[in-house]
């Protein structure tokens, strides 16, 4: 077991300052002055070039990656351009609502689609079967944009439930803040629990048709017995895969909701960072989500040598 965490462990930190190398070189070859944006078109270039010097963007890129590392090791994100804040504090603020707002979107996600893909491959080619996969055929297909239009309509405006959008902070209640994010959590959870229903049916079906389970039917076992003592936990690999892949879409791709519900996100922080080319903070925004995305396969390697022995035997 030491071995594999150890390689894993390895293949995690290549990973990380590979991606590193990529998101600082990726932003620096990018049209633009941060210091004539923040100034204006009218601003005279003594005016852009004392700024120039005073954000360090003059500097040798070298020079501003290592000093960029050496932050990143020790807590010191820098200064944003455009708030005069510091980015940690930025990126922390926007974060106590996203991860959150991720979780929630991922429990439904879970719920719905084990439930659902699990129950289709029970009715293999029945009509609960073939009505689930519909389903999962509309869900997919469906925009999540629409979708929380469509949410707002029914469970905002006709019914009163749900607050339209906007986010007060924790502050004001546990449940008030989950109130809050119950729609925007629905819509990203539309899409992403139609995709895992059927990677589940897929799986369980495989699982299905293997020796050993035909064995335990074969020796009194009822389908239901087989489904979740036997067939379950070896199903659960490719499911573990998608749903780590999912998770990590959630964490970074939820821009397009967050404006809808109008939630101050860490999307909604990266698309106005963007905009006002303060890339301090859109290259911090963005090596954090990489480094999510890095970290969630990691957990998911290790989920699968706890699922399956046999996955640690062979990569050692």
């Amino acid at each position: 077991m030491s071995l594999f965490l150890f390689k894993r462990l390895v293949t995690l930190i290549a990973t990380l300052i590979g991606t590193s190398v990529v998101v600082f070189l990726v932003l620096e070859i990018l049209p633009g002055n941060a210091a004539q944006i923040l100034m204006g078109p009218d601003a005279s270039p003594e005016a852009v070039e004392a700024l120039t010097k005073k954000l360090g963007i003059d500097r040798p890129a070298m020079e501003r990656y290592w000093d960029w590392i050496s932050g990143l090791l020790t807590g010191d994100l820098g200064l944003s351009y455009a708030y005069s804040t510091p980015v940690g504090e930025l990126v922390a603020e926007r974060l106590a609502l996203t991860v959150p707002l991720a979780l929630m979107a991922m429990t439904i996600t879970t719920a719905i689609a084990l439930v659902a893909g699990i129950y289709a491959a029970a009715k293999h080619n029945k009509a609960g079967d073939v009505s689930i996969m519909a389903a999962s055929q509309i869900g997919i297909a469906i925009p999540n944009f629409w979708f929380a239009i469509l949410l707002i309509l029914l469970f905002s405006v006709h019914l009163g439930w749900f607050s339209a959008g906007g986010f007060n902070g924790w502050s004001e209640g546990i449940w008030d803040g989950i109130k809050s994010l119950m729609l925007p959590a629905l819509s990203l959870a539309v899409v992403q629990s139609a995709i895992l229903a059927r990677i589940t049916r897929s799986a369980v079906l495989e699982v299905l048709r293997e020796d050993f389970v035909r064995t335990a039917r074969a020796k009194g076992v009822s389908q239901r017995g087989a489904l979740w003592g036997h067939v379950l936990r070896n199903a659960m690999i490719p499911v573990v895969t998608i749903m780590g892949l999912q998770f990590a879409e959630l964490l970074a791709g939820t821009i397009v909701v967050e404006s809808v519900f109008y939630l101050p996100g860490l999307g909604r922080l990266i698309f106005q960072s963007i905009s006002n080319r303060d890339l301090i903070v859109v290259r911090n925004c963005v090596m954090l989500l990489a480094a999510m995305v890095v970290i969630v396969n990691f957990v998911v390697d290790l989920l699968y040598a706890a699922i399956d022995p046999r996955v640690k035997a062979s990569d050692i």
